[in-house]
């Protein structure tokens, strides 16, 4: 019987925040950079909707987590990109890194001012084909559970993408 080894070099770079934040803009940046595999919940959910005509609940995150592992196993960088908005989503990207023997950061993206997040929610077109992007009022209305460990913040505000993706690669050091 072989042993697997597991590369303790790969990091999970788990993205969270609400819609129109600049989160998915900066987990493709940070992807592109690190050359990382780059795992988007929507894309998965919608993929779900299409093929198999299903509803969707946390199977879009299921799925994400073990393409993650997947990738993470084979020494692999991966961002995970998703709104991640409650302490149970939270625990199992970090359980995936864990139990991938790779390292995870979470990395929190948020727009403080309102008026500029609102303006990005309603006037954004969805990359991903099919997908009903949320209202402002469902923006809004979302619950988003405040991290309750170490989290590296980035607040989007009155930034380019670019200046934006520069402040993350400083702060994570790459």
């Amino acid at each position: 019987m072989g042993v697997r080894c597991k590369s303790s070099m790969a990091t999970l770079y788990i993205f969270s925040g609400l819609p129109g934040a600049g989160k998915s803009t900066l987990a493709t940046l940070l992807s592109k950079r690190l050359g990382a595999s780059y795992l988007r919940v929507d894309t998965i959910e919608q993929s779900l909707k299409d093929i198999c005509d299903i509803a969707i609940y946390s199977e879009g995150y299921q799925i994400a987590y073990r393409l993650a592992s997947d990738n993470l196993i084979q020494g692999l960088n991966v961002v995970g990109d998703s709104c991640n908005s409650v302490y149970e989503s939270r625990v199992e990207w970090e359980q995936t890194a864990i139990n991938s023997g790779a390292k995870f950061i979470n990395i929190e993206i948020s727009c403080s001012n309102k008026i500029e997040h609102k303006i990005r929610v309603e006037s954004r077109v969805s990359p991903v084909t099919g997908l009903v992007l949320p209202t402002w009022e469902s923006v809004e209305a979302r619950e988003y559970q405040p991290w309750d460990s170490e989290i590296i913040s980035i607040d989007t505000a009155g930034e380019t993408p670019e200046r934006s993706i520069q402040k993350l690669i400083e702060m994570l050091n790459v």
